[in-house]
């Protein structure tokens, strides 16, 4: 019988990803993976996967110095001010609808 763990790593890898790559590319990306004793599917799952984590922080995650960030905080705590043609348009049926 499989133990949890293997199951596990099983499941994890069931979708498959192909690229195409010149040989200039695919020749660092081996000589990479062969410097960090890891397969080439090893270093290019890691090395995308912390691309990908990196792009969606880069849209999570905002950094600001300290007087644009009390700017920020300011706008966020500014009273709600009444936009009667924003109303007006947000009731009106869209096209989707």
């Amino acid at each position: 019988m499989t133990s949890p763990a293997a199951k596990k790593r099983y499941d994890a890898r069931v979708e498959r990803l192909e690229l195409r790559a010149s040989p200039s590319q695919t020749s660092a990306i081996r000589q990479a993976a062969a410097a960090t004793a890891k397969t080439v599917t090893a270093f290019v799952l890691d090395a995308a996967t912390m691309e990908a984590q990196r792009a969606i922080a880069d849209r999570r995650f905002f950094r600001l110095d300290p007087d644009r960030w009390e700017r920020f905080v300011n706008a966020l705590d500014r009273p709600v001010k009444a936009k009667p043609r924003l109303t007006k348009l947000m009731r009106r049926p869209s096209v989707l609808d």
